[in-house]
């Protein structure tokens, strides 16, 4: 009995999505291999590392900017409620 289209498609889409979850399981299994044993980081790396990062970003909205201070960014404050005397 022959079979019809659909069923043909949803097939080939059934077997394309388990190819995909394979290979994902695979790089997976490849990137724990790859991973040092215990995964013990250095908290004064991780530390350094986060700090370089940050400074580096500060740097992006630093860029342009007329002012060499290093200080916080004072911001206006919105005005609030008019006070009305009676």
């Amino acid at each position: 009995m022959p079979r019809g289209r659909s069923t043909f498609t949803k097939r080939q889409k059934e077997q394309a999505r388990q190819q995909k979850q394979r290979d994902k399981n695979e790089r997976r299994t490849q990137r724990k291999e790859e991973k040092p044993e215990g995964g013990v980081v250095d908290e004064q790396d991780e530390l350094r590392e986060m700090r370089e990062l940050a400074e580096a970003q500060a740097a992006l909205f630093r860029i342009g900017s007329d002012d060499d201070e290093t200080g916080p960014i004072e911001l206006p404050l919105a005005p609030g409620p008019k006070a009305v005397n009676h």
